[in-house]
């Protein structure tokens, strides 16, 4: 079995949990309601606390499907009760950050500015205090979603190895390559 499949997933109090037809699972919580779609072969039984589910044999693919729904499942009860947090960090001279709504601002030392719409579901804030490198703070529900956004602004200047420019996450710890060594 698998041991991430197998455990239950603890429903706290406030949040509903229904089966649809089509497997399709809903949760909804004090922070809003999140779906996900449930293949047919994994079995899903909602008791009055918690969630269990199940495989009908040991293929290889049941066995990654059954991890997978009751991990995707987990993550979306800790969103309706608790949601997601990630900050990222912009590392270099000049680099700066602002959001006006949800539309993100980023100055990362091309010539022209960047600007990224951020969807609706995610909260963005910008803070910049002097003397410390900028920081944008992304929250939201969805957890997929978020790292899929933050991924994307990570991806526009990733942190380089020499001096740990670029955009990384708040306590990230990136490997750091010496430079060119003088001498003969």
């Amino acid at each position: 079995m698998s041991r991430i499949g197998k455990k239950p997933v603890n429903v706290p109090a406030g949040v509903t949990i229904t089966v649809g037809k089509d497997n399709v699972i809903s949760v909804k919580g004090p922070m809003g309601e999140l779906k996900q779609a449930i293949d047919r072969d994994i079995q899903v039984t909602v008791n009055d606390n918690n969630i269990e589910f199940g495989r009908p044999t040991d293929q290889i693919r049941h066995r990654a499907l059954h991890g997978l729904y009751r991990s995707l499942v987990s993550n979306m009860v800790k969103g309706v009760t608790e949601g997601f947090k990630k900050e990222l960090e912009l590392v270099g001279v000049g680099y700066k950050a602002a959001n006006t709504g949800n539309i993100l601002d980023l100055a990362l030392g091309y010539s022209h500015n960047i600007l990224i719409e951020i969807p609706k579901e995610l909260k963005v804030a910008t803070a910049q205090e002097k003397g410390k490198n900028p920081i944008i703070t992304l929250e939201s529900i969805d957890k997929q979603l978020l790292g899929q956004v933050c991924a994307k602004i990570r991806s526009l200047r990733k942190p380089e190895p020499y001096k740990g420019k670029g955009v990384k996450f708040v306590g990230e710890v990136l490997r750091r390559k010496a430079g060119k060594s003088a001498g003969k």
